[in-house]
């Protein structure tokens, strides 16, 4: 009997796990630490940058708010998905709504609490995160080009978030942020195009769903071509260090990405595509690692 209850327990907390997409989650916040320690506060030792308190602070409400957001989000989108991703969906649905909606609540409030450690803004700044989450899952994201452009900036604002609390405007912060945002927008249009079916019978207003495939391939293509901008001026006018060869391989990437795109017509030829962002916008994670990498250990010490 307690074996049995031990294997309801663990499969919930996978569930949970699976909702509120743990893993996501991890890579955020190594995300925001080493952009924090390469991009933002690179003259501090790194000692400072990791053992800030602040920071920490701001990472976990960040983190927790994340969290929460997979989960309304999962809430309000539990019938598309059912549709779009069956298997995934009947393990999330192990934990039950009214249990996601209290985990909802415990973590925003979490969330708020840790926030309030940093200062009374940054309580107002992640109250405000928290209602924007909240409004673009329930109504934002079913109205046309609105959802991809808010979908896009919310997953920046995590960023924007380490931004404010260094107080950097380096111009090369705000390329590097231009180049993750179209990075997030295409993704989010390959996503759209991946989930058609879902949307189709929900009736969400999406670019595929209103105008097609085709356009949506060309929305794509205009995306890739205004990515160029940033990923010439951060390997041609900036110090980047060695991250230019990781600029240099998302551009061969992305042509790559076109070509299957024109021509991907099942859900599964989309999923590639959905994959090859992924791996980009994760391998831009590692790659500040090459910013400045013969310095790594002065820093440290």
């Amino acid at each position: 009997m307690a074996s049995l209850m031990n294997k309801r327990f663990l499969l919930k907390m996978l569930s949970l796990f699976s909702v509120v997409r743990g893993y996501n989650i991890l890579m955020i916040v190594i995300a925001q630490y080493l952009a924090s320690a390469f991009i933002l506060a690179p003259k501090l030792p790194l000692r400072e940058v990791f053992f800030d308190d602040n920071l920490f602070f701001l990472i976990l409400s960040t983190a927790t708010v994340i969290a929460s957001g997979y989960i309304i989000n999962n809430f309000y989108d539990s019938e598309k998905d059912l549709i779009n991703r069956p298997k995934k969906t009947m393990l999330d649905r192990i934990v039950g709504q009214r249990t996601k909606l209290s985990v909802y609540f415990i973590l925003n409030m979490f969330a708020v609490f840790f926030a309030s450690y940093v200062s009374f803004k940054t309580v107002v700044f992640f109250s405000l995160y928290i209602f924007a989450i909240w409004f673009y899952s329930h109504r934002l994201k079913k109205i046309l080009f609105v959802g991809n452009l808010v979908a896009s900036i919310i997953a920046i604002v995590p960023f924007f978030a380490v931004f404010v609390y260094y107080r950097n405007t380096e111009t090369v912060i705000f390329i590097h942020a231009a180049f993750l945002f179209l990075m997030i927008a295409m993704r989010e249009l390959v996503k759209d195009l991946e989930n058609l079916k879902g949307d189709l019978a929900l009736n969400y207003h999406t670019i595929p769903v209103v105008y097609g495939e085709k356009w949506s391939k060309l929305f794509l293509g205009i995306l890739f071509l205004i990515s160029i901008i940033p990923t010439l001026l951060l390997t041609q006018k900036f110090d980047v260090g060695y991250m230019h060869y990781y600029f240099y391989a998302t551009f061969f990437l992305l042509a790559l990405f076109m070509l299957i795109l024109y021509f991907s017509k099942t859900k599964w030829q989309y999923l590639i595509l959905h994959n090859i962002l992924k791996f980009i916008i994760v391998a831009g994670v590692f790659s500040i690692l090459l910013i400045d990498p013969d310095t790594l250990l002065n820093r440290v010490f």
